[in-house]
Formats: C-alpha cells, structure tokens, sequence
C-alpha cells in the first residue's frame, strides 16, 4: 500500500453506493444483483476492492427494502457492513459516510459497485498520486473522440475542444471530513452532484486526475455485462493486473 494512503496508517475506508436499480440495463432484477459470471455483480466488484485494499472497512449503501443483499456472497464477509442509503447516490454517500464515523483525515475511496473490472493498479496508483492531499482525486481517462455539442432534435451545433476533456472514473479518493461537508454544502445550496469530485469542486477545490485504465467501464446498459465478463477474462490472462 502507498506510504501516503492514510493519515493514521491504517487502509482507506470504502464506500460503495448501492441503493439505485440501474434500470438501463434491464432485466428483473437491480443491476448490481444481476450475474456477472457465477457471481453478483456487486460480488465481484467488492471481491476486487477487498483484495487490492486488505484490511479496509467496506459500507455498502443499499436502497431501504432490498430483498436481493441476503443472497450475496459478501453479506458474510467480516469487512462488508452495510447501510440504508438515499434517494440519490449523494445521499447515499453521505449516509455512508455517517455510517463508517471515521476522522476528518482518514480517506475514504468511493467505488461504483457497477465497475467489476477495477484493477488494484489503478487503485493504488490513485492512492499514491493523491497521497494527503486535502482536494483529493479521482481516476479519469482522457476524452480522444471528437466530442459534438447538439440540440434537442439531435443536430450539431458546434464541434467542441477536447484536449482538457476527461471522463471521469472511480474509484475517487478525498478524506471524509472534506468529503462529508462537500456533500452537506451541496445539498443545503441544491447543486447538482454528479459524482463525488462535482461536490468537492463546490468546495472551491481541485481534485486531482489520476489515469485510469480504459477497460474500468461501468456496467450501464444492456451488453454491458458480456464486456464486463470478457474484460475481466482479458485481464486474468494478462496475469497480475487486479492485484
């Protein structure tokens, strides 16, 4: 683990918001309980953040009413706790965050439980890039197509700059005081929060971008999870890569 990655030595904390349906990707089922392989999905996901982050505490933020959480094979393991989350995944979070009472300083990695093919490469390369920083960080990979801006019938309007252009990724990293009044401030003023580094930029911060790997996708819509599968079978026979 990078020297950096907490304040008081111990593994960061992380958060997983699980509380939504993913309902773009079909099925009877929420998205993070549909199989990827022999496994939930979610399974998968916390399997990979538990082995590249051992000994961290895990707070799975799941939506009141969850039927599907009891069948997992996470709901036994001794690191996996879990909450009741929000309306949106910033509740959800923040909900999270309150859960797990860490100290201001202790970081906190928030993880999409829908990105089953996060590598443990990435996320200590995030943890060594973002270190103590205050503005923390997230992992991002860098726009390469050409990016159109259209109106409302689908027609273009302009063709825009893309070289400062990033498309955001987690895991994101920030410690939990900064993250937990990022999250109130933008509440209490109805800013739109996209993901964690939106509530901290309201913060007047700015967090670090860290190059994430492209095959990090997030399970959306349908064939989402065929890629994911056979990403991760990709991954496995390059050897090393989700350590």
């Amino acid at each position: 683990m990078p020297p950096n990655a907490a304040s008081d030595g111990l593994p960061p904390a992380i958060v997983i918001p699980a509380a939504g349906v993913g309902a773009r990707v079909g099925g009877e089922r929420p998205k993070q309980y549909q199989y990827l392989g022999n496994a939930f999905l979610i399974d998968v996901t916390l399997e990979r953040l538990a082995r590249a982050v051992p000994g961290a505490a895990l707070m799975v933020a799941l939506g009141a009413g969850d039927g599907w959480w009891a069948s997992t094979r996470s709901v036994a393991a001794d690191s996996v706790r879990t909450c009741i989350g929000g309306a949106t995944r910033a509740e959800s979070v923040l909900n999270a965050l309150q859960a797990l009472a860490l100290p201001e300083e202790h970081p906190v990695l928030v993880h999409d439980a829908a990105r089953p093919c996060i590598t443990g490469g990435d996320i200590h390369a995030l943890m060594e890039g973002v270190g103590s920083s205050e503005a923390g960080g997230l992992l991002a990979q860098a726009v390469t197509d050409t990016i159109k801006e259209v109106d409302g019938a689908r027609h273009v309007l302009a063709t825009r700059d893309r070289s400062h252009l990033w498309r955001a990724q987690t895991p994101q990293l920030f410690p939990a005081g900064v993250l937990e009044r990022a999250l109130l401030r933008a509440a209490a003023a109805g800013a739109p929060v996209t993901d964690e580094a939106s509530a901290v930029e309201y913060l007047g911060l700015k967090p670090l971008v860290v190059p994430g790997r492209a095959d990090n996708i997030k399970v959306t819509h349908p064939g989402d999870l065929a890629m994911a599968a056979w990403l991760i079978e990709q991954q496995q026979q390059a050897g090393g890569a989700v350590t």
